[in-house]
């Protein structure tokens, strides 16, 4: 069986429930606390190429640091992703990563299709 990753926030509610699902699904799953254990820019290019989404769509903009770095939503993915790999705050969680692909857990239930 895959190993399934997912980086985690244990204060938020998706999160959780994103994780929860994974497990009853019998998924082996790696946790990891994304704001402790930051992924660096070339790992976040792989997650955005695994989840096939503009930087912007794995973001928190409402952030507070987002308007305090002066980031906007149409900036290059390039600016954003190298904002997030500084203030993984800024990544929108849950990410679960199985089997070369990604999706991000919003609803929960979006991580289905990849277990």
């Amino acid at each position: 069986m895959a190993v399934t990753e997912i980086w985690h926030n244990p204060r938020c509610s998706k999160s959780r429930e994103t994780l929860a699902l994974v497990e009853e699904h019998g998924s082996e799953v790696t946790v990891r606390r994304y704001l402790e254990d930051a992924p660096g820019l070339e790992e976040l290019k792989k997650v955005q190429a695994a989840l096939g989404l503009r930087a912007i769509e794995m973001m928190r903009p409402s952030e507070a640091v987002f308007k305090e770095l002066g980031l906007s939503k149409t900036d290059s993915d390039e600016v954003l992703l190298a904002a997030m790999a500084v203030h993984p705050v800024l990544i929108e969680r849950p990410i679960v990563i199985a089997r070369g692909k990604a999706v991000i857990g919003r609803p929960p239930e979006n991580v289905l299709e990849i277990l």
